[in-house]
Parts: C-alpha cells; sequence; structure tokens
C-alpha cells in the first residue's frame, strides 16, 4: 500500500496544463476515488482567483480521469475542450 500513497504524492507535485488552450490550471489539490473498485476517477485543481485574488477563490475543478492525456515527469497534461468537460466543488 505503501507504493499507491508515494504515487499520489507524486500526482500532487505536479503542475496540471490543458492541452487545448496551454493554460496552467495549477497543482492538484485532492484526487477523487471510486472506493468499490479502488480505482482513481479524478483530480481535484484550484479554481480560478477572484478579482485579483483578494475575496477568494472560485470553486475547485475536478478534471475526471478520461481527460488526462499524458502524466510526464514534472506535468500532467489534460484535454478539456470546454469547461462543461469538467464539474466543480463547493468550498
Amino acid at each position: 500500500m505503501k507504493g499507491i500513497t508515494n504515487c499520489v504524492s507524486d500526482l500532487k507535485l505536479k503542475e496540471v496544463i490543458n492541452i487545448v488552450d496551454g493554460k496552467r490550471m495549477g497543482a492538484i489539490t485532492d484526487i477523487e476515488i471510486d472506493v468499490e473498485s479502488g480505482k482513481l476517477t479524478a483530480i481535484v485543481v484550484p479554481g480560478n482567483g477572484r478579482f485579483l485574488g483578494l475575496f477568494g477563490r472560485s470553486e475547485d475543478i475536478v478534471i475526471p480521469w478520461d481527460k488526462i492525456n499524458k502524466i510526464g515527469f514534472d506535468v500532467i497534461l489534460v484535454e478539456t475542450t470546454a469547461f462543461a468537460d469538467m464539474k466543480h466543488l463547493d468550498k
């Protein structure tokens, strides 16, 4: 089980980049796991800041696992063509 924990912590160190528009989405803040199957189903990145970051952050963005295109040494490339591909988590 220790190997799995190390893999998850390694993922959280990588920056997420959308290959559709080249936008940096930030580092993973959380993950979603299907408890029954034990499979990782989504990654969570921080939402965009609001007005210069003075009034907090918007909702976190959940990116489904099937939208992950490539996991590299330093980055995770995701392919999201529309905001509809992502759901938001209320803070």
